[in-house]
């Protein structure tokens, strides 16, 4: 199981700056050997093929050689991953990246040690013993904070058996529904610091805005780490809503969608379930908060026009519901993994 460990550096940060010029060169240059092949109507190049071009250029660009051997190949990587001929260039405006393979990252004590320079960092939370894989990089944020990032592999945790499972109801006007009947409400980190940002933007204030901005991602990550973790350690099993972020990101409700952040949270989710040993699970939502989930009739609201209507009865048994608590247990019962105590006859 791989996972990655970040730690903000706090050496050597100059040095950093510019071995990120240095990688923004060589991706500039396999862009330009890309955009030749494609005029003279020759054999895209491989990573094997870049690697090649720039046998020799470590020195002159005074970078590691694995450094603009894992450039080439991230290159390959994102060409083909965004199904794009070519790629954008990388300029003063792009964050500074230094990647590096995980055998040239050494530890050393609390700091790591990678081309003969030894980087401090700030020890946010140990290390764990493991082999430390390709991917490992130096990245830069927009307010100019240096961070390692380091992909380790971990042994994987013994899966525990399921005595509780719990379905999980994504939203916007209350985060999460969960079919235990609670319901998480949504901190809209982003509408609560709206004024001040859009303050900030009007007076062209860019490094208070940044700060906000910065606020704002690490509010919603706090957030979200603290949520998962705690249903990872209630519940044995986890059932989410399969529910479209990157679709209904593209409608009038992008703003609210963005700023909830349902994609991180199911990855949080994801990996932590799978570090702990606990089931995870994302099932299709489609009509749950239609559907009984007492006697699974399809009697609750339909359609655009009732999405205002938040609680109804069932008129085949005659149960109250409210709509997100409805669907967040739908989603659990679909999933196969319910206790016997949730089990429902008729279904």
């Amino acid at each position: 199981m791989l996972l990655v460990y970040r730690y903000r550096v706090k050496s050597l940060t100059g040095l950093l700056g510019r071995q990120a010029r240095a990688c923004n060169f060589v991706w500039n240059f396999c862009n330009d050997t890309q955009l030749q092949a494609l005029k003279w109507n020759k054999r895209w190049p491989s990573g094997f093929d870049l690697n090649r071009l720039t046998a020799g250029s470590s020195k002159q660009l005074a970078l590691h050689a694995g450094t603009i051997n894992a450039v080439c190949e991230q290159y390959v990587k994102s060409r083909r991953q965004r199904n794009r001929p070519w790629l954008r260039w990388r300029g003063r405006r792009s964050l500074g990246w230094v990647p590096l393979k995980g055998r040239d990252l050494k530890r050393e004590g609390e700091a790591f040690r990678f081309a003969g320079h030894t980087f401090r960092v700030f020890h946010s939370r140990p290390l764990p013993q493991g082999k430390i894989r390709d991917g490992t990089n130096f990245c830069c944020d927009a307010r100019g904070n240096w961070f390692l990032n380091i992909v380790v592999e971990v042994a994987e945790a013994q899966t525990r058996p399921v005595h509780s499972g719990i379905g999980i109801d994504l939203g916007l006007k209350d985060f999460a529904a969960l079919s235990t009947g609670e319901k998480i409400e949504n901190p809209r980190h982003l509408r609560q610091m709206a004024e001040k940002l859009a303050a900030a933007q009007r007076a062209h204030k860019r490094r208070q805005a940044r700060n906000i901005y910065a606020r704002i991602a690490h509010a919603r990550r706090d957030f979200q780490h603290k949520l998962s973790m705690r249903l990872v350690r209630d519940f044995d099993y986890i059932a989410v809503g399969n529910v479209n972020a990157a679709g209904l990101a593209k409608t009038r409700l992008a703003k609210s969608v963005l700023d909830a952040g349902w994609s991180s949270f199911r990855g949080m989710l994801r990996y932590k379930a799978m570090a702990h040993g606990a089931w995870y699970e994302e099932v299709n939502e489609s009509f749950s908060s239609r559907v009984c989930s007492s006697c699974a009739g399809e009697t609750g609201p339909k359609g655009v026009a009732d999405l205002g209507i938040r609680s109804w009865i069932c008129s085949e048994c005659g149960v109250s519901h409210d709509r997100d608590i409805n669907s967040a247990r739908n989603i659990l019962f679909r999933s196969g993994h319910r206790t016997p105590a949730e089990g429902i006859s008729t279904l």
